[in-house]
Order: C-alpha cells, then sequence, then structure tokens
C-alpha cells in the first residue's frame, strides 16, 4: 500500500506513521506538513507544504495512494470558531477533494474526537465543527471512516505538540495504564490507532464511524481471525 498522512508530526500523526513504517504491507508513506517529520526511513517521503488549503500544487506527491490517514488537528481552547473551523472543517475538506478526484478508490480516515456532535448544530464549539468535518468527508465517493478517539495513550517516547496536554500527560501518564484497564472502551494507544487505521485501509470496518471502543474491537477481531 502507498498511503499519505497529514499531521504526521502531531501526537497521533506520530504513532499512525510509526505503524505504517513498521508494516510490511505498506511500500511508501507519504507525510504532507508544513514542517518535515524529523524521521528518517527508506519508505519515507516528507511532503513539505505550506498552503494547506490548496493543493493543487503537490497533485503529483498525492497520487497514486491507496489511503489518506488525516490526523491533523488543534485544541480549540483560544480561538474563534472561524479559525478553529480553518483548520478543523477547511483543511480535511480542500485534501479530501484533491484526493478524491486523484485516488477515487482510496480510504480516507479522519482522527476527530469523541463527542463530536455530527447534527451540527450542538452548543459546542469544537464539538459542532468536528461533527460537520465529519459528515462533509463521509458524503465524499471514496471508502470514509471516522475516528472518534476520547483518551489516547502516547506509546513509544511520543509526545503531543500542545504544551497543556503534555502536563496532562506527565501527570497522569504513570495511571494511564491502570485507567486503560479499567475503563477499556474509552482509552487507546497510539500504537492502536495506527494498527486499527491499517486494517480499515486493508479490510474496511463494519461501521464508518468509530469509537474507542470501536478501534479496540477491530483490533481484538484481528487478533481472533490470527490466533
Amino acid at each position: 500500500m502507498n498511503i499519505v498522512i497529514f499531521g504526521a508530526t502531531g501526537m497521533i500523526g506520530q504513532g499512525v506513521l510509526r505503524e505504517c513504517l513498521h508494516d510490511p504491507d505498506v511500500e511508501v508513506v507519504k507525510a504532507v506538513g508544513r514542517s518535515p517529520t524529523g524521521a528518517s526511513h527508506p519508505k519515507l517521503r516528507d511532503v513539505v507544504f505550506g498552503d494547506m488549503r490548496n493543493f493543487g500544487a503537490i497533485e503529483s506527491d498525492i497520487s497514486g495512494v491507496d489511503a489518506c490517514f488525516f490526523c491533523l488537528g488543534v485544541t480549540s481552547a483560544g480561538m474563534t470558531e472561524l479559525d478553529y473551523a480553518r483548520v478543523t472543517y477547511d483543511i480535511p475538506v480542500a485534501a479530501a477533494t484533491v484526493l478524491a478526484r486523484l485516488n477515487p478508490s482510496m480510504t480516507f480516515v479522519l482522527v476527530s474526537g469523541a463527542g463530536a456532535d455530527s447534527s451540527e448544530h450542538g452548543r459546542v464549539m469544537w464539538a459542532r465543527i468536528k461533527g460537520k468535518a465529519e459528515n462533509a468527508i463521509l458524503r465524499f465517493p471514496f471508502k470514509g471512516y471516522v475516528f472518534r478517539p476520547a483518551v489516547v495513550e502516547p506509546m513509544h517516547g511520543i509526545k503531543s505538540r500542545t504544551a497543556i496536554y503534555n502536563i496532562a500527560y506527565s501527570v497522569l501518564g504513570p495511571l494511564l495504564p491502570l485507567i486503560r484497564r479499567v475503563f477499556r472502551s474509552y482509552v487507546v494507544t497510539t500504537e492502536e490507532i495506527g494498527q486499527a487505521m491499517l486494517i480499515v485501509a486493508r479490510s474496511g470496518a463494519p461501521k464508518r464511524v468509530l469509537e474507542s471502543r470501536d478501534i479496540s474491537a477491530l483490533l481484538e477481531s484481528r487478533m481472533g481471525s490470527t490466533s
């Protein structure tokens, strides 16, 4: 498979990138972002690009892919609705518009979040915008899926680029494995998200919107089929 990842320098994106690079079925990983990933691997192609709402200039770089894992995101704290929508809605829709034309049979997986409001009319700004983005992606003709993780445990030394998240993880880090055992339906790791995305790219999923418990079930189902 040839994979394109948006947001490969973020916490979830780093985990997804790692799993793609370790997967023997993945031949090429194209990481699109405003800065290089900093990783070095024979499969990896960094596509450094500044205008994240107009992808015409890099069409040759994002054609011929089997799947897109869209992991780009920001916290809504301190942002206006317009600014948050520019990142959370405008960028994935712009990318999906070009990718759907170039790779109509591809799989597109959007990382959203638990609590996203698919009605688009709720009172919570970030949930409303995420829901709007989800709905837009699911309307494209490619095979579209949405991941809605709740609590994400970073693995393999991965850190968030958001300072407040790093503070939270430094405090909760020792407790996350315990929290994960007790609240298995709500906690997934960066490793599990990446592995689940690869499963979806290969074989699809029973539903198009996957909460944390669905991501875990997808991995458990794969383990059961290989045992």
